[in-house]
């Protein structure tokens, strides 16, 4: 699970990515133009962000890139362009692109350029993730205890994904919804709490600890991985 973001203003092209993405467990939020691109990467953490060259608007998506490089961010960000001449490609790694693909291109190479960056960033590179004999396999939607299967809801998993994936770190209940819910399905805070509620009820009855996901007073949560 990957937090992506999308800046195209091809709104057919856009639907057709976020729908794919979505289907490999991806949360993505979309944006049609640079500006509004540049507002979601300035207020928003991504894993990821796929960025088309050009864009309608004051702001190209080269300029989205260089300012969103300028202000000190390495998000790894892929270029989505129909140019295909080798200097602007060269130009385009220059001002700070990890990678570059030319329309059209295929959904799976996009999926694979995808998958390469995450292998190459942070803690997304696991695909498995292991904790107090919790095991998660988010390539398979498993999750299992003492070698029994515990079966999760997909934003249970993904909740408990995140939580493993950042252990002992506190996370405030809005920061954890940007992450693990999408901007488009604008998550309330009585989801949040209903989701981790039902999470830390199916951990009880697989005889985890009730502390394992904890609760920090005044500050927010945390997977507790001691």
């Amino acid at each position: 699970m990957a937090k992506i973001l999308i800046v195209e203003d091809d709104k057919a092209a856009a639907e057709m990515v976020v729908h794919w993405l979505a289907a490999e467990r991806h949360n993505i939020d979309h944006a049609l133009t640079g500006e509004d691109g540049l507002e979601h990467l300035l207020m928003r953490e991504y894993d990821v962000v796929l960025l088309d060259w050009d864009l309608p608007g004051g702001i190209s998506g080269y300029e989205v890139l260089k300012e969103f490089r300028a202000k000190g961010f390495t998000t790894p960000v892929i270029m989505l362009t129909g140019k295909s001449n080798i200097n602007d490609k060269e130009e385009g790694l220059d001002g700070g692109a990890d990678d570059y693909l030319t329309k059209p291109y295929s959904l799976k190479e996009l999926s694979a350029r995808i998958r390469a960056q995450l292998r190459r960033s942070s803690n997304l590179s696991s695909n498995q993730l292991e904790a107090k004999n919790i095991v998660l396999i988010p390539d398979q939607m498993r999750m299992t205890h003492n070698g029994k299967d515990v079966p999760l809801l997909p934003k249970e998993f993904s909740l408990l994904e995140f939580f493993m994936r950042n252990p002992d770190r506190v996370f405030t209940a809005e920061a954890i919804m940007i992450r693990v819910w999408s901007t488009e399905a604008d998550p309330s805070t009585d989801a949040f709490r209903s989701t981790l509620k039902r999470l830390r009820q199916k951990l009880e009855a697989a005889g985890i600890e009730d502390t394992v996901v904890e609760t920090v007073h005044g500050a927010g949560y945390r997977f507790n991985s001691k």
